[in-house]
């Protein structure tokens, strides 16, 4: 018995030692093939990223307001999500001072795109067209884009949605393969995900993570999102390019950070393919993007709300003000409802709601289900064309970028809530960090009752009042913070 005990002994260790050295040549073997198929990705989606450098004019009293690209004078504070305009950060001048006026310089931006499409033609140059973010080029006086080979072109705008934050530019040329796209509907929390792009102006570089998170919605980067999050390493010079999947297929559009440095922080978004597409294609053939529209304004069913419409749930979300005359008006929407399904399917939060609805092609029907006095009831609506001079929400809130501002109109219910009368002055409910509002001591939930001694009565009139002094560049607020009013002026 002692030698039978003996040789099963021997013979498990051998099979233990067998095993053991069996799994960790598996392993090896699995992170081998792993890095493989990032390698494979990288060879066929780099030749068709281009890096985007921008050339345009600004001002000396712009450029000099900050005094660093990521410490803590950032204009924007240090707990938003910060763009990727490359080297080119207010505060950065770049290149050499302006000839044709002594308060201007020539600044460098930096950015990233991708191939999108191409159109070959007889009678035409034939042209390839890059899809990017719209902040990379906006107000580019010059776009030069260079390839993975070192081919460089001057680059001409399509067109761009800075309410997306996407745009098209195109060179003449043929010949760049366009990438290939996935439904970015089906991706999945965890999946792998690989960016490429051009941060800090390091061409192609090669980043890789996985999925964080989908829809990410209301964060206050874009008009409309619906964002991908992902700990793929992202940084300034990024945006623009495509995060794809291990098939080497476009999912997102690199966006934003979110960041305390301005650096990578493990927090990343992309815009999803499926929304960039739809508007890319809209910019290639129309050069302008077109946007369903019912009418309504909108805002978040918070649990006080809830109560005070005798709801038991908070899902869903509120009508503040129905535009008259308007598709939500003529369909019988009131102030008051809540939405809760579109088209059957549930409403959970503000963006994802406004995203449907405007992608929605105008003359379409859509069915609403809303609360009503506690009882539900389905509303059929014909959508509009959202106006081009309308804002997001149809004025539920108005945002002013000279001063750092966004207001809401007040309705009966804010006005409750803020111990205000409605029509009487905007509530202030969001205020830029480092702006020329922030430096004076506005914050959130302050009324605005008059600017330049004029009532104000909504949102829209607000924004129309400091358009309207944005030629003078100062501007007189008289303001009620608790049962106090003050007035504050501001010049910029």
């Amino acid at each position: 018995m002692r030698k039978i005990f003996i040789i099963q002994l021997f013979l498990f260790l051998i099979c233990f030692v067998a095993f053991t050295a069996y799994a960790q040549d598996g392993g090896v073997e699995n992170l081998k093939q792993t890095g493989k198929a990032f390698a494979s990705v990288a060879k066929s989606v780099s030749p068709s990223v281009v890096f985007i450098q921008t050339e345009s004019k600004v001002s000396n009293s712009t450029i000099t307001r900050f005094s660093s690209p990521f410490g803590d004078e950032w204009p924007f504070g240090d707990d938003i999500f910060k763009r990727f305009f490359g080297d080119d950060f207010p505060g950065i001048p770049r290149g050499p001072r302006s000839e044709t006026s002594p308060n201007e310089r020539q600044a460098i931006g930096q950015g990233s795109g991708f191939v999108f499409a191409t159109k070959r033609s007889m009678l035409s140059d034939n042209k390839t067209y890059i899809l990017t973010n719209n902040h990379v080029i906006a107000d580019a006086d010059r776009i030069l884009v260079k390839f993975q080979d070192g081919r460089e072109y001057e680059a001409k705008v399509t067109g761009r949605d800075p309410q997306s934050d996407i745009a098209v530019i195109e060179i003449n040329v043929d010949g760049m393969p366009p990438l290939s796209f996935a439904d970015s509907s089906n991706l999945e929390v965890g999946e792998w995900v690989v960016a490429i792009g051009n941060p800090f102006g390091l061409s192609h570089t090669l980043t890789v993570g996985v999925v964080s998170a989908t829809g990410r919605t209301s964060l206050g980067i874009n008009d409309y999102e619906d964002f991908i999050q992902t700990d793929a390493a992202i940084n300034p010079g990024n945006s623009g390019g495509p995060l794809v999947n291990l098939d080497g297929e476009v999912v997102g559009i690199n966006t934003a950070i979110f960041s305390r440095s301005g650096g990578y922080m493990g927090v990343g978004f992309a815009i999803p393919i499926n929304l960039g597409k739809t508007i890319a294609n809209q910019l290639i053939e129309k050069g302008e993007v077109t946007r369903g529209y019912i009418g309504v304004m909108i805002q978040p069913l918070t649990t006080e709300l809830a109560e005070s419409f005798n709801i038991d749930s908070v899902q869903g979300i509120l009508i503040a003000q129905v535009t008259k005359d308007s598709p939500a008006d003529k369909a019988g929407l009131h102030q008051g409802d809540v939405i809760i399904a579109y088209n059957d399917k549930s409403v959970k939060d503000i963006g994802g709601f406004r995203n449907l609805i405007s992608l929605m092609p105008p003359g379409s029907r859509i069915t609403l289900t809303i609360l009503r006095e506690g009882k539900k009831k389905n509303v059929t609506i014909v959508v509009g064309n959202l106006p081009k001079n309308n804002q997001v929400a149809q004025g539920a809130t108005q945002s002013t970028a000279d001063i750092g501002l966004t207001v809401q109109t007040l309705t009966p219910q804010l006005a409750e809530q803020f111990d205000a009368k409605p029509g009487e002055g905007v509530v202030i409910t969001k205020v830029q960090p480092g702006s020329i509002a922030a430096m004076s001591g506005i914050k959130a939930g302050t009324i605005i009752l008059q600017v330049d001694r004029k009532a104000i009565d909504n949102a829209e009139e607000f924004q129309r009042v400091v358009k309207a002094s944005s030629g003078d560049k100062r501007l007189l607020l008289l303001i009620r913070e608790g049962n106090a009013q003050r007035y504050i002026a501001l010049r910029w």
